[in-house]
């Protein structure tokens, strides 16, 4: 149980330190607001996950199922 909080409270302040980082160093960024940028910027993550999570599964063993 003490682990589980631990970690809750690690993803609450990395997600709060990035939250003030986009806050007020976002704008100093010379990104244009343009809707490709937009869709970049919402799918990044989630192609970087997906791509990380697929790498992972082709160096882990094969399991017989």
């Amino acid at each position: 149980m003490h682990n589980q909080t631990k970690f809750i409270l690690k993803v609450l302040v990395i997600s709060a330190g990035l939250s003030v980082l986009i806050k007020y160093a976002g704008p100093a960024l010379p990104v244009g607001a343009t809707s490709i940028n937009a869709l970049i910027f919402v799918f990044l993550p989630s192609l970087i996950l997906a791509i990380a999570l697929w790498w992972r599964s082709l160096s882990s063993p094969q399991q017989n199922q």
